[in-house]
């Protein structure tokens, strides 16, 4: 029996990793609220650290999935002298390698502090709450309305605003997703173009920072059989819903503001201060 409840809260786990991941409601938030109020946990006592990384994992498969046309186009096109340097590969990999920079390096500096004291559903709801007045206002001030993308073009100093704001994104429930989009607007980009360079950029963060995260744990050797298979169940609901979500999500944008995710993250704050109030947590 309890094989099967750990089954049925990996794969609702596994939805709320793959609706949230690249929505800007922050998926880690998410993960840390319902994880709590589940009471998700197995045999291992890494069990659970070692689940949200691996699905992280089934989240980015979606965007490589449903943007290999574009990736392997960097890839064909990798060398300058081919097509030259503004439509190259290589260009556009390097920006990417700019904004990750940033957060790599207070990542290294601030990431155990953050797991130590911040990973909790009552800061969790606070930081949603705040993070939500932050995107309305960015929204109302920077949102460049246009709905132009596609073509990943994006200089060095737009790159480095949008990896200093993706540094918001070590607090759990800022959201990686909100907080590089709005560096996307601040930096001159529209919404469209700001959304895609973020899925872009999230695949090396986040499958560095997943891999190196699963390898401090130990790897899955030590976990059971029913843990592994969890873990696969919740990588593939995460890996399915994610590929639903960002394709509606991109369509979404182009019409209407990112707004309706702030509400909803107040809305969703508050319910959670109100369950910490009353004990559940």
């Amino acid at each position: 029996m309890d094989t099967v409840f750990l089954m049925i809260k990996s794969i609702i786990l596994g939805i709320v990793e793959g609706l949230t991941e690249f929505l800007p409601v922050s998926s880690t938030g998410h993960m840390v609220i319902f994880e709590n109020l589940m009471n998700f946990k197995g045999s291992n006592p890494n069990y659970v650290e070692m689940y949200t990384y691996v699905i992280q994992l089934g989240a980015i498969l979606a965007v490589i999935v449903l943007y290999w046309g574009k990736i392997k186009g960097t890839l064909i096109n990798f060398f300058p002298k081919k097509v030259g340097y503004e439509k190259s590969g290589f260009k556009f990999w390097f920006m990417i390698f700019i904004a990750c920079i940033p957060g790599g390096v207070l990542g290294i500096l601030l990431n155990d502090l953050a797991d130590k004291y911040l990973f909790k559903p009552v800061p969790v709801a606070i930081t949603l709450f705040l993070g939500a007045i932050w995107i309305m206002y960015s929204e109302k001030k920077f949102r460049n309305t246009s709905s132009k993308g596609g073509d990943l073009s994006v200089t060095p100093r737009q790159a480095l605003v949008i990896g200093l704001f993706q540094c918001l994104a070590i607090i759990p429930g800022m959201s990686r997703s909100a907080s590089t989009i709005i560096g996307g607007w601040v930096s001159g980009l529209s919404t469209v173009a700001a959304t895609e360079f973020s899925f872009f950029l999230a695949i090396p963060v986040m499958v560095g920072m997943s891999t190196l995260k699963i390898i401090k744990i130990g790897g899955i050797s030590s976990l059971t059989s029913p843990e592994i298979i969890s873990l696969a169940a919740g990588f593939l609901v995460a890996f399915v819903v994610a590929l639903i979500v960002i394709n509606k999500f991109i369509s979404y944008l182009k019409k209407k503001p990112m707004k309706v995710f702030a509400v909803y993250r107040m809305i969703f704050a508050v319910m959670v201060l109100f369950a910490g109030a009353a004990g559940m947590f």
